[in-house]
């Protein structure tokens, strides 16, 4: 008999299955108490790329105050993780009903009824899934979607999307040609704008003050529609059990007819969400080695750090 799905599949598909009806408290309790020993691990990766991170942006903090926030950065990050299961697992209704606080909700009521457009930027920070579904009783949203290569992943996720009112495009030119066609008729889009584009999609762009190759389509997108662009971002409340969500303007500049300029502004507000929740950004993304000066700069011992950094960012001020 031949199967329609590897057994491994199955297996990953009933986990996630159960996992997701599991309650949110349980589910975040566990994200803790697992990275929490992973951290004792010595080998621990997760870790070992967070603190590096951490101490490209926060230079100033001392080590111990790096490495607690390191340790919190870590548990949040496996919080995200499971709460994200629990969201795709379960329908609209929980994700809205676990909104507690809203703040700029305003902003994002008229943006959407001016019909001109809007680009919601969403970094990776926090538990931003669950801002699908409440944004969706406002409006259609347009995102673009990788596929998964973990087939059952990817089915879960799929599935949980096909509740909301979300049209998925795929993240190559036809993606971009159909974001830009509904951002024109005065659509939403959503894109998370803090990972590394290929060479050909970003240029370089100080992030907390170091030159790292950001992507360009948010301000791409922005120049040639002339749309609204807003920033978005989703905290938990460990006190209620909930989350709240805050809506802002990106950056004035964004808009500038200067790539440059826009890329950024773009990262400036980023960097300002990140500077309000240090521990809520995922700082596991080896981001900083894209930069050709920096590509062993996860690898190098601690003292190499910031002469590194230094000699990055005066490459990119001589470069203008």
């Amino acid at each position: 008999m031949i199967q329609d799905h590897p057994p491994a599949v199955s297996g990953l598909s009933r986990t996630l299955a159960i996992f997701s009806k599991l309650p949110l408290r349980l589910l975040q309790w566990l994200a803790r108490l697992v990275a929490t020993l992973m951290i004792t691990m010595p080998s621990a990766k997760a870790l070992k790329t967070v603190s590096r991170n951490l101490q490209i942006v926060f230079p100033e903090l001392e080590p111990e105050q790096r490495h607690q926030l390191a340790k919190k950065s870590v548990q949040a990050q496996f919080q995200s993780m499971l709460e994200f299961v629990k969201i795709w697992g379960s329908p609209p209704q929980f994700s809205i009903g676990h909104i507690h606080q809203v703040q700029g909700q305003q902003l994002l009521l008229d943006a959407i009824a001016s019909k001109q457009g809007l680009i919601l930027v969403v970094p990776h920070l926090g538990s931003w899934e669950i801002m699908n579904a409440w944004l969706n009783q406002f409006t259609d949203i347009v995102i673009m979607y990788k596929p998964s290569q973990n087939q059952a992943l990817d089915q879960f996720v799929l599935t949980a999307r096909s509740r909301l009112r979300a049209t998925l495009v795929p993240t190559d030119e036809s993606g971009v040609r159909q974001i830009f066609r509904a951002l024109k008729q005065g659509g939403v889009t959503a894109i998370l704008p803090d990972h590394t584009p290929e060479t050909t999609g970003g240029i370089y762009s100080p992030f907390f003050g170091c030159p790292v190759l950001t992507s360009t389509l948010v301000s791409r997108l922005a120049q040639k529609t002339r749309c609204h662009v807003l920033q978005l971002s989703c905290i938990r409340l460990p006190e209620q059990g909930g989350f709240s969500i805050v809506i802002e303007p990106v950056d004035r500049d964004i808009s500038s007819p200067d790539l440059q300029q826009s890329v950024n502004a773009l990262n400036h507000s980023i960097e300002q969400l990140i500077r309000r929740h240090p521990e809520h950004y995922h700082w596991s993304y080896k981001r900083f080695k894209a930069n050709p000066q920096l590509e062993n700069i996860y690898y190098v011992p601690e003292n190499q750090v910031a002469p590194a950094i230094a000699s990055a960012r005066q490459a990119f001020i001589n470069k203008d």
